[in-house]
């Protein structure tokens, strides 16, 4: 998945900011979860999977359309992590009457990242 932008700051803010279509948010979250689809069988390899991701989904699942794996990737943020994208980029959330679920669930994804890469630093 050489066509993914880098995980940094800037990405984030694109997912949050709805710059980025879900179906490369989707694939960018597979990818740090260490999911990879091999080109030759066209299947998905989930042998570095992070956690048990590899036993409930053996496939990547798609957050923006399914809650369950949305509260999962929720679960597995670092309580010390929780409020990354308020502390370290400002974010004040979604107004109310103008989010979805799907924004919940792209910000979610966002939080996650932005956790993994606090923890990458």
């Amino acid at each position: 998945m050489s066509d993914l932008p880098p995980l940094n700051t800037d990405t984030i803010w694109a997912i949050l900011n709805e710059e980025l279509s879900d179906e490369t948010v989707n694939k960018l979250t597979w990818h740090y979860l260490g999911y990879r689809f091999d080109e030759a069988s066209k299947t998905w390899n989930n042998s570095a999977t992070m956690d048990d991701w590899s036993e409930k989904y053996p496939e990547p699942p798609d957050f923006i359309q399914n809650r369950p794996p949305t509260v999962k990737l929720t679960r597995s943020i670092p309580k010390e992590n929780k409020q990354l994208l308020k502390e370290k980029l400002g974010f004040k959330g979604y107004k109310l009457g103008e989010f979805t679920p799907r924004h919940t669930r792209r910000a979610t994804m966002a939080s996650w990242l932005l956790s993994y890469l606090e923890n990458a630093e």
